[in-house]
């Protein structure tokens, strides 16, 4: 058992603002001088990044579907190791979540015990917020929503009326805050803009000014240290590790990592080297390669003029190199990226085809994805749990036969073909958390020990 404190923020809504509060909550702790670790419910990679510029530490993930429940509290417990409290970040609404809410706000927030604080965009809204945060209460009593946070407030009046209102319901409020554009986090079509383009650390100090100001951190505080000890079994040792190096692509245009899933890499044995498909002109020396999502479409025109780089993927692909590409990395990996403007650049070539570009969002949501050949992360028939977001769609179909995968929604359980595989390259829409699947990780890793072996024996 171990004594975390802990708070989640969750909200009503998408747009309510928590990404805005939570950081501005982060930062005005870390003001205090308290040593904060934040955490993510759900798939995101964006909001993450805000946490860790308000906070000072890598943010992480908790997921129920990514990973299996039973060792997200072991993630809470590493990463919190020496905070003084966690502060986790909400996906949605609160009971928002996958197929049957599986890593839903709500549920995250009971795997590991945690008091929640709900936001409420209480724009236009008088004592209808409190009805909204008692519904909110009532829904699951297994969720403990100890309080709200009220966010997007006109004047001292309209708050005096809510908190009336939620007096009325018994419950407390923790913060109230004024609306305030200058606080607004610019967007884009996947959401926020990546912390790699826009590292605005005089909006998070303002954020975390407004959040001392308008959120009662006392209160805050002793909510998080009410939390529960928390049960929490010790991590699995690798059973062999494989000293190897990966090369992780980690720029402006490639950024999409959990950090806990890196480190499952590093503990089976892996030197993880970035570089830059954007600024470097090649790889580093390495074993293997991992080339992540992001937004490359951003960086298109830039990463085709990249041309030494690309050639040099391309031909240590054809030596046999392992290689894996999720989602803005399989773009990167295709023959040509078809931007929104229909402008076509030069991506690798190391798959045939091209990435375009849409105005439409294709997919977004959990997937089990089954390989269909063998690959670097597993045999034929090894089913993996991962997560697609993406407004690209390759542009020519995949044929069933060829394919490395066939993915099936959670959602509705309709199944695809999706991914290509060259050698000991494969790429797909798929984000994966090798948390979440170790046996995919080792598979990977052993993968690129035996090329690094080959090569240095002459044998590649």
């Amino acid at each position: 058992m171990k004594n975390i404190p802990r708070v989640v923020i969750a909200a009503t809504q998408s747009g309510a603002g928590k990404t805005t509060i939570v950081t501005g909550l982060l930062a005005a702790l870390r003001q205090q001088g308290l040593k904060v670790q934040s955490f993510k419910a759900g798939p995101d990679y964006i909001d993450p990044g805000y946490h860790k510029l308000a906070s000072g530490q890598p943010a992480h993930n908790l997921d129920s579907w990514l990973t299996p429940t039973e060792i997200l509290p072991e993630i809470l417990a590493t990463e919190t190791e020496n905070a003084d409290i966690a502060v986790v970040e909400g996906v949605m609404g609160l009971y928002d979540g996958g197929r049957q809410g599986i890593s839903s706000t709500a549920e995250i927030a009971k795997i590991i015990g945690a008091p929640v604080l709900l936001v409420i965009d209480a724009k236009s809204m008088g004592a209808s917020a409190a009805a909204i945060a008692k519904g909110f209460r009532d829904y699951d009593p297994a969720v403990q929503v100890a309080g709200v946070i009220l966010n997007r407030l006109g004047s001292d009046t309209h708050e005096q009326m809510i908190r009336e209102a939620m007096a009325g319901i018994g419950m407390e409020v923790f913060g109230a805050l004024r609306r305030d554009e200058s606080l607004k986090m610019p967007e884009r079509h996947l959401g926020l803009l990546p912390v790699e383009e826009n590292e605005e650390l005089e909006l998070i100090e303002r954020m975390g000014q407004a959040a001392a100001k308008q959120i009662d951190l006392d209160k805050v505080l002793a909510l998080a240290r009410s939390a529960k000890p928390l049960l929490v079994k010790s991590a699995a040792e690798v059973s062999k590790r494989y000293p190897c190096r990966i090369g992780v692509a980690r720029d402006e245009a490639f950024s999409f990592y959990y950090p806990a899933s890196i480190k499952v890499l590093e503990r089976l044995g892996a030197e993880i080297v970035p570089f830059s498909p954007l600024h470097d002109e090649e790889p580093p020396k390495v074993d293997g390669l991992f080339i992540g999502g992001g937004f490359p479409e951003m960086f298109a025109e830039k990463l085709a003029g990249n041309v030494s780089m690309r050639k040099a993927i391309k031909t240590l692909a054809q030596k046999g190199m392992p290689m894996l590409a999720e989602c803005g990395g399989y773009m990167y990996l295709m023959e040509v990226l078809q931007d929104f403007a229909g402008k076509v650049h030069e991506m690798t070539g190391v798959f045939s085809g091209r990435a375009v570009m849409t105005e439409k969002l294709q997919m977004v949501g959990y997937v089990e994805a089954e390989l269909q050949q063998d690959s670097l992360l597993g045999s034929r028939g090894t089913k993996l749990k991962g997560h697609e977001f993406h407004f690209s769609k390759e542009g020519e179909m995949i044929s069933a036969d060829k394919a490395p995968f066939v993915f099936r929604k959670l959602r509705n359980n309709s199944e695809y073909p999706a991914g290509q595989q060259v050698q000991n390259v494969l790429g797909s829409y798929l984000h994966l958390h090798f948390a979440g699947c170790p046996q995919a990780a080792e598979n990977f890793v052993r993968k690129c020990a035996a090329y690094g072996e080959e090569r240095d024996n002459g044998k590649v």
